[in-house]
C-alpha cells in the first residue's frame, strides 16, 4: 500500500522539512476527543488526551504514543526534530523544560503533518513502507 497523497502545502511541510504559519493551522484551536495520526501513513501519533493550549501557534502535545515518534537533531543545532517513526514525514519540533505541563515536553506539530480521528471512529490501517 503507498503513502496517502499529500496537497502541495502537506509536501511543502511533510517532505521538505516546512512550517505552516502560527495560529493558521486546523488543529491549533481543536480540543476533541480521539487520536491525531500521521497524514502521509496513518501511523497513531498522539492521543487527544495529551493535547494541551502552549499558546504558540501550532497543536501540542506532552507525550505521544510509544515509538511513535523519532527525534533528530536540526540542523540549526538548538532544536530537535520530530518525525514520523514509522514513515520519517517532519512533524514538527520538540522543546523540553518549558515547565508548560507536568510531563516538562511541548511536541508542538504542524496541522499539516497530522490528521485527527474522532473518538469511537475506527483508525485507519497504518501504510507500512
Amino acid at each position: 500500500m503507498s503513502p496517502n497523497k499529500l496537497t502541495p502545502a502537506e509536501e511543502r511541510v511533510i517532505v521538505h522539512k516546512g512550517t505552516e504559519r502560527p495560529f493558521t493551522g486546523e488543529y491549533d484551536d481543536f480540543y476533541q476527543a480521539g487520536t491525531y495520526i500521521c497524514r502521509r501513513c496513518n501511523a497513531p501519533l498522539f492521543s487527544s488526551q495529551s493535547k494541551f493550549d502552549a499558546g504558540c501557534g501550532w497543536p501540542a502535545f506532552d507525550a505521544s504514543y510509544p515509538d511513535a515518534l523519532k527525534r533528530l537533531r536540526d540542523p540549526d543545532g538548538y532544536r530537535t526534530e520530530i518525525e514520523c517513526a514509522n514513515c520519517g514525514a517532519h512533524l514538527g519540533h520538540e522543546f523540553v523544560g518549558e515547565r508548560l505541563t507536568a510531563q516538562n515536553t511541548r511536541e508542538c506539530v504542524n496541522s499539516l503533518s497530522i490528521r485527527f480521528v474522532p473518538e469511537g471512529k475506527e483508525l485507519p490501517p497504518t501504510i507500512h513502507g
